[in-house]
């Protein structure tokens, strides 16, 4: 794995200990690698109040603008995609036609954008997502363009004023990943093809620390056990690592669902004294190599998938939508119940 510093380990726990809110905000995201080039990327959306939350499928050959504001970055998308849209306004989630499967998460302290970028092509977090997928079809891609950095970045406030705090897991085809933070307006990337986790605070490398603590420890005699974004860290690595790797696509999903449900927060659980602890919502998860993205809403009886190769994806063809308040007792391929839609309106 490369990491742009190496910190002394007292160093980074006590930062992590500095840096870490109690009220973060609560997702996981995992990469189960199975045989026969199969990876499935599962992921928590955890939230204090429901984030009604719709899919979408995007053809090729789609005009779009990163923002309504003059000189915004803008492009004609080169791949298909399936976004998992919040609000109706703003992408989420995702994975395109060639697999590349990116997920955002709550990261606080991200700051975008600093002195020497805030003047660069306006780029919002509705698109922000969008924008890397349409355009990129391998994690090196993706590495590429940010390292290129040609945007500045800012994002609609939502739920009553919150600001989209976020970093980012990137995971291709091959299984190459990487994690993007911002850090005072600086863009960092640490890549590496056995990256596996990726939860909240602190930054990924005090993670890494803590990780690296609790591996000493050893996860069969005794793993952490809270709600605490550390603690889901230590036991999405050491489950996800500890699983068996299989190459059977319904079997690989089962097997990623279950390793994940271990740091999921449980629906309506809360904390006296940590009102904003948050529980999961919904669970996604990515296959990519058979490119089949499955929602679980966690009151609905059961999940279901969107096979993106059986969407039509050419130029000109209709963007689909499937409303996952209709979708309760959806099980299984989910295609049948995309409708024609007017693309999402987002939430610059």
């Amino acid at each position: 794995m490369k990491l742009s510093h190496t910190l002394a380990l007292a160093g980074v726990l006590a930062t992590a200990a500095a840096t870490f809110s109690p009220e973060a905000e609560a997702c996981t995201r995992i990469v189960y690698k199975g045989t026969d080039s199969l990876y499935v990327v599962g992921r928590s959306l955890d939230w204090k109040t429901p984030i009604p939350t719709n899919l979408y499928v995007y053809p090729r050959g789609m005009k779009k603008a990163g923002n309504s504001l003059p000189g915004s970055v803008e492009w004609t998308s080169k791949y298909g995609a399936i976004y998992a849209v919040g609000y109706d306004g703003g992408v989420t989630e995702g994975m395109n036609e060639k697999g590349l499967t990116i997920n955002g998460l709550f990261c606080k302290g991200t700051i975008y954008n600093n002195d020497g970028n805030k003047n660069l092509q306006p780029m919002s977090m509705a698109m922000f997502v969008a924008w890397l997928l349409d355009n990129n079809a391998t994690t090196p891609e993706v590495v590429e363009v940010l390292k290129n950095r040609n945007f500045s970045i800012s994002g609609a406030t939502f739920d009553g004023g919150t600001v989209s705090a976020l970093h980012w897991g990137i995971t291709d085809a091959e299984g190459r990943t990487a994690i993007l933070e911002f850090d005072n307006g600086d863009i960092r990337i640490y890549e590496g093809d056995d990256i596996r986790v990726l939860t909240n605070d602190p930054v990924w490398p005090s993670m890494q620390a803590i990780n690296a603590y609790w591996q000493g420890i050893g996860g069969k005699n005794m793993l952490p056990g809270t709600v605490k974004s550390p603690d889901r860290y230590v036991r999405a690595d050491y489950f996800v690592r500890h699983v068996e790797p299989v190459s059977d696509a319904d079997l690989g999903v089962s097997i990623c669902r279950s390793a994940l449900v271990t740091e999921c927060v449980p629906y309506t659980y809360t904390v006296e004294d940590e009102p904003n602890v948050s529980s999961t919502q919904w669970r996604s998860f990515a296959n990519i190599r058979d490119l089949r993205y499955y929602f679980e809403p966690v009151t609905n009886n059961g999940f279901y998938y969107i096979d993106l190769g059986k969407c039509d994806l050419r130029p000109g063809a209709s963007v689909m939508k499937l409303d996952t308040s209709l979708a309760k007792d959806y099980v299984g391929e989910a295609n049948k119940h995309l409708k024609k839609s007017a693309p999402f309106t987002p939430m610059y």
